[in-house]
């Protein structure tokens, strides 16, 4: 068994018995890492407290690995065991750290249940303080140690001691050894010194008195040679007096001439100050008249910053009007730009109106060569087809009002195109009297008005166009109701040829329910076309789904909301038994009835679309009888 210490210090701790004071005292804790390899390798973690001064003072704990899952599970601790001892260390160490301040964050608290610690089981606290509460970091059960642990510990510190002491008395002779031989080595030393000190004592004594006679020679030298420097200075100042007074002479005679002149001078300057004094007069009394002239500038400057404080108020209240005049427009400008879209986004319109107008030709051209391609089937089968013929060339009419329906919204995008011309020629109005406003702001007020004028005369014609849509509306419904009426009527005519004729055509799985088309509201017949739907055709037919694409038109919504149109009708066929000679089903690709999906809506613009649907199949087992085609009001533009 391995032991690793890992922290061996002296801690202060604060010691709580029941029924007794607190109370100090320093234990020295011990914390080792055991490492066991029999029967199978696993560390354990020992912690041992003692105190120097009572060798029976000692508290055991050895936790291994099971023991602190059990003590993690219980404290809500977040480490593992092989993070426990440096964070328990880490924890001891504030301790340290605080034991000296007056009011420590962290403390040691060893708390046992009896008033005395007599081998009773002692819990170690690890706690934090604070103004609120005492948080216990760590609470370790210390158990105390019976005779034989404490035996092995007294053992082990008499063991210690023993090292210690053989330690000591070893440095202990070494050190005499060196103190002796030092000692020696100064003494010696010593000796030395002080031979030399002698030598340098009867040198320092010859050499003192050479230098005093050397000293006493120079002296009486130099006090020979002063006097005589003393002789030479008088004779240079009695030279030098006489010079002196020469020169204070000639200065005295060439300062009383420098006096005459200064008197001269002097009578000059009076003369002049004189006159100055009588210039000095005049100047003050201009002066005073001047003084007369600044008081009344100063009182005219007052009265003028008075005007020009007014003058300011005004021009700040005219400075706001202009503040608001330009602010207004600013809104006229914004009102403009939002026209400006609003004309782009018409324009929009029309080009996806010319598209979806391409598309309708083409969809007319491919319906066309479709009929022809029918009319050559239905040429090359039996005189007992020659009703269903009609039928076909009764559908062809059917085509031909869809195109006068066709025309007539072409008709409509031309009114909108004379609209929207209209609408630029009064945007460049707008734009030209904007330009206008910059020169006045009364101007700018007329312009102002006229332009609500306008927006009211535009509304008036926006409400005007929604009538004439409306009445649009009822046209289609009106056809579409009439169109009903027609394929009713043409259904109810009994006709036994027919039946046999169409029976041996038909496929044996009947004909198809009547389809409701809850748009318009009423459930419409299928057209007799169907009878002859399966007809063979080329093989780049036969793939399409069975919904004819019809484009969406979509109208500006500043000129009318149009409401979706109302299907086309269908007729349906009365139910025949199938041709069991070919047992193919007759009539027009399913190609033709897809509904198209990809009509291209418009930004800004409500999704008020015109469909149209023509012609949907509905197969069923048995084919039923329609209904009576409800009754409609006749329309004020066709009647019935």
């Amino acid at each position: 068994m391995a032991a690793e210490s890992l922290f061996n210090r002296p801690v202060s701790v604060q010691v709580r018995c029941q029924g007794c004071e607190e109370r100090r005292l320093n234990v020295r804790v011990n914390i080792e890492l055991l490492s066991i390899s029999n029967p199978v390798h696993k560390k354990d973690l020992a912690v041992r407290l003692t105190d120097d001064t009572d060798p029976f003072f000692l508290y055991n704990l050895v936790i291994s690995e099971e023991d602190f899952q059990s003590l993690k599970s219980q404290q809500g601790l977040l480490v593992d065991f092989s993070a426990f001892p440096q964070k328990f260390i880490d924890l001891l160490q504030q301790c340290i750290q605080e034991q000296n301040k007056d009011i420590p964050r962290f403390l040691l608290q060893l708390v046992s249940s009896a008033s005395v610690l007599d081998h009773t089981p002692v819990s170690l606290n690890v706690v934090e303080t604070n103004p609120f509460k005492h948080l216990t970091h760590l609470s370790l059960k210390f158990l105390p140690g019976n005779d034989a642990e404490i035996k092995k510990f007294l053992a082990s510190c008499l063991k210690c001691l023993k090292e210690d002491k053989m330690m000591l008395e070893e440095k202990l002779r070494r050190t005499e050894e060196d103190l002796t031989r030092q000692l020696s080595y100064t003494q010696q030393s010593l000796s030395e010194k002080s031979r030399e000190l002698d030598k340098l004592k009867n040198e320092w004594t010859s050499h003192t008195a050479a230098l005093t006679n050397k000293h006493t020679q120079e002296l009486t030298n130099e006090k020979e040679k002063a006097l005589q420097a003393q002789a030479q200075y008088q004779q240079q100042h009695e030279q030098q007096k006489k010079e002196l007074e020469n020169l204070h002479q000639k200065s005295t005679q060439q300062l009383q001439n420098r006096l005459s002149e200064l008197e001269v001078i002097n009578k000059d300057l009076t003369e002049r100050r004189y006159k100055g004094d009588s210039t000095v007069r005049e100047l003050k009394a201009k002066l005073s008249g001047m003084e007369d002239e600044c008081q009344r500038a100063k009182q005219e400057v007052l009265s003028l910053r008075r005007e020009n404080t007014t003058l300011d108020a005004e021009c700040h209240e005219k400075e706001k009007l202009i503040n608001q005049l330009q602010t207004r427009v600013a809104v006229l400008e914004q009102e403009i730009k939002d026209k400006d879209q609003l004309v782009i986004r018409t324009k929009e319109v029309l080009d996806a109106t010319q598209e979806q107008k391409v598309i309708l030709e083409e969809s007319t051209e491919k319906k066309q060569s479709h009929i022809e391609k029918l009319e050559t089937t239905i040429k090359s089968l039996s005189a007992e087809l020659l009703k269903a013929n009609e039928i076909i060339k009764k559908l062809q009419g059917d085509l031909k009002t869809l195109m006068s329906k066709l025309k007539l919204k072409n008709t409509v995008t031309i009114q909108q195109e004379k609209l929207l011309a209209e609408k630029e020629e009064r945007l460049q109005k707008d734009q030209r009297e904007l330009e206008e406003m910059g020169q006045s702001l009364r101007v700018k007020e007329q312009e102002v008005s006229k332009l609500q004028e306008q927006l009211e005369t535009t509304i008036q014609k926006l409400e005007e166009s929604k009538q004439l849509l409306k009445t649009n509306e009822n046209v289609i419904t009106w056809l579409n109701k009439q169109l009903n009426e027609v394929q009713m009527a043409k259904k109810l005519e009994p006709s036994a040829g027919t039946h046999a004729g169409v029976r041996a055509a038909i496929s044996p799985h009947g004909m198809p329910d009547r389809p409701s088309f809850p748009s318009s509201g009423i459930s419409h017949p299928i057209s007799p076309l169907y009878a002859f739907q399966n007809f063979p055709e080329p093989a780049h037919n036969k793939n399409v789904n069975s919904q004819c694409p019809v484009p969406k038109v979509q109208f500006n919504t500043q000129l009318s909301k149009m409401t979706r149109c109302s299907d086309v009708p269908a007729v349906t066929a009365a139910a025949h038994p199938a041709n069991k000679e070919n047992g193919d089903n007759l009539g027009l690709d399913s190609k033709y009835f897809k509904k198209k999906d990809d009509s291209i809506p418009l930004r800004g613009l409500s999704q008020n679309t015109v469909n149209s649907e023509f012609l949907k199949p509905y197969l069923t087992a048995k084919a039923q009888p329609s209904p009576k085609a409800v009754v409609t009001p006749a329309s004020a533009y066709f009647p019935g």
